[in-house]
């Protein structure tokens, strides 16, 4: 996606930080559907942002996430160095299809990786796709997903 099109996202979603104290990135944020549930997600689109993601955050409410957007489809692997809080980070196929999720130990570097290349990762606090029965297979609805 070009950098147009993210400075769009910008401008129709607010952005802000959830936790206080942590390292505050102003993030734009965009709506995603996994079927009848909502999710707010900000945005972490440049490498910084991506770099600094859930870090140093002690809470996310509930029906919130993270969406980690990268320019080009690869295996992408996740750790939990500085993250405090327990996260699933769901690898989501062009088209908004998990490929596959990861549940993850706060304070960890253990590597979490997609099982194919992807561009999308969302992470969310752990728990919340087995509570709602999404799995692998399942497919998000979002602005950013190709076949909307």
């Amino acid at each position: 996606m070009n950098l147009l099109k993210w400075a769009w996202l910008g401008v129709l979603f607010c952005s802000s930080a959830w936790a206080q104290g942590a390292p505050q990135l102003q993030l734009p944020r965009i709506q995603l559907q996994a079927g009848m549930h909502q999710i707010q997600a900000q945005v972490a689109a440049t490498p910084d942002q991506r770099s600094i993601g859930l870090m140093h955050r002690t809470e996310m409410p509930q029906a919130e996430g993270m969406l980690f957007a990268f320019e080009q489809a690869t295996q992408q692997c996740f750790w939990m160095k500085n993250t405090l809080m327990p996260l699933t980070a769901a690898f989501i196929a062009d088209d908004g299809t998990i490929v596959n999720l990861a549940d993850m130990k706060p304070q960890t570097t253990d590597a979490h990786c997609s099982e194919q290349p992807v561009r999308w990762v969302l992470e969310m606090n752990q728990g919340w796709f087995a509570k709602r029965g999404i799995k692998a297979g399942f497919k998000l609805q979002g602005p950013v997903f190709k076949g909307k």
